[in-house]
């Protein structure tokens, strides 16, 4: 009975991960481009990519083609966003394209986000790890 509870619920983080996919076009950055949905009872919550802070200019890296120390990442932009609205996050999930870095990592533990789904692993693995320790459920689905 259990097993088509999972296949429906790998079917929403497939589409989920899909549109925050779709979600990361929005960034301005060259190098790389990520997406984050946060969804609590099947509803968008929140959404962020990564990018400069508000009015700042749209350029993520610098002249060398580095990315600058001050550009946000998506899942930050998706929390923060949520701490200015009037919805929580607490138990809720977030679909980022790209595995959380330690820094978001701390946010999300903080933000009281119980799930994290993603599709490309990070080159470091110690914002997984961070996660993982704090008894968030972290899932890495690929997409085809």
């Amino acid at each position: 009975m259990g097993k088509p509870n999972i296949e429906k619920q790998l079917k929403l983080d497939e589409r989920y991960l899909r549109m925050a996919l779709i979600w990361a076009e929005n960034s301005y950055c060259i190098r790389r481009q990520v997406g984050a949905l946060l969804v609590k009872d099947k509803m968008i919550i929140s959404d962020g990519y990564n990018g400069t802070p508000s009015g700042f200019e749209n350029i993520c890296e610098d002249e060398n083609d580095k990315t600058k120390p001050y550009v946000l990442h998506a899942e930050a932009n998706a929390i923060t966003k949520i701490a200015k609205s009037n919805n929580s996050s607490d138990g809720a999930t977030l679909y980022v394209t790209s595995s959380p870095c330690l820094e978001c990592s701390k946010l999300i533990i903080q933000a009281g986000i119980r799930r994290v789904v993603f599709s490309e692993a990070y080159r470091i693995n110690d914002g997984v790890e961070l996660l993982l320790r704090a008894g968030v459920d972290v899932v890495r689905v690929e997409l085809r």
